[in-house]
């Protein structure tokens, strides 16, 4: 792997950011054994880049990543994806957004069996009623080199291909910003690579905008942006990361009185 910065990433600074989360706070429980898992946290995510979200174990990164992805609701504060808050936005609403304008990548890949690969990178479109765009669906084909396996359904595939087709299917509908959780978590280290550059290259050659949780500092350095939570809030941040700075940054925040 390179960790040289993407193509043109300081330029999306003067974008308007893809997401953009103000005082967001999430508890759960009441009393004594209420637990603040986000606590007033704010952050742009800025549109057209590739950011990771890390931290320790209870940090906040998996809540934050659902609040963004309108997965799960605030105790307080807003998300605003593009120029909706999601707070204003009706149950209806919130399907809809999910569906057109937020792609889903999960470590456990997510794929239907009985599918092939075709049909499962389609299958949002299909729900959605929509035809795909047929040039841009071949050059996600292209960028994701499942040309020959399209065929295949998940269990004749290896772990590194049922994520790519994890990944088209994610990219197919053109959302406005596609969340990772932990993509490359049951992958070798080989299969995690082709996902990472997989997911580099969406951003910096289609401007597409990918937030990806993880805590693996190789995957980290294929990022733009590491933004770093511990109890809940941000703590820190590195822009064009390599592997030891992440590292560094991490050892750090587990210092005790950190």
């Amino acid at each position: 792997m390179t960790d040289a910065p993407l193509a043109g990433a300081d330029a999306t600074a003067s974008r308007p950011p893809a997401a953009r989360v103000q005082h967001l706070t999430k508890t759960y429980g009441s009393g004594q054994a209420m637990v603040r898992a986000l606590d007033d946290v704010s952050l742009d995510i800025h549109a057209g880049e590739f950011t990771a979200v890390m931290g320790p174990s209870g940090s906040g990164k998996s809540t934050l990543m659902h609040l963004c992805a309108a997965l799960d609701t605030a105790t307080s504060g807003t998300v605003v994806i593009g120029d909706r808050s999601l707070e204003h936005l009706s149950d209806k609403e919130l399907t809809r957004l999910r569906r057109d304008e937020i792609g889903f990548v999960f470590q456990s890949f997510n794929l239907v069996p009985t599918l092939t690969a075709k049909e499962n990178i389609l299958l949002p479109l299909s729900i959605a009623g929509r035809k795909p765009d047929s040039a841009w669906y071949d050059e996600v084909i292209a960028t994701v080199g499942l040309g020959d396996r399209l065929g295949h359904k998940p269990n004749e595939l290896s772990g590194g291909q049922q994520q790519r087709v994890a990944v088209a299917r994610a990219l197919v509908s053109r959302p406005r910003i596609v969340f990772a959780d932990e993509p490359t978590g049951n992958l070798d280290s080989r299969s995690g690579a082709e996902v990472l550059e997989l997911l580099r290259s969406s951003a910096a050659d289609h401007g597409q905008t990918v937030v990806m949780v993880t805590h693996d500092p190789v995957a980290a350095a294929y990022t733009n942006r590491v933004v770093f939570l511990a109890d809940g809030r941000v703590v820190d941040e590195l822009r064009h990361p390599d592997r030891e700075q992440v590292l560094e940054i991490m050892a750090r925040m587990a210092e005790p009185g950190a």
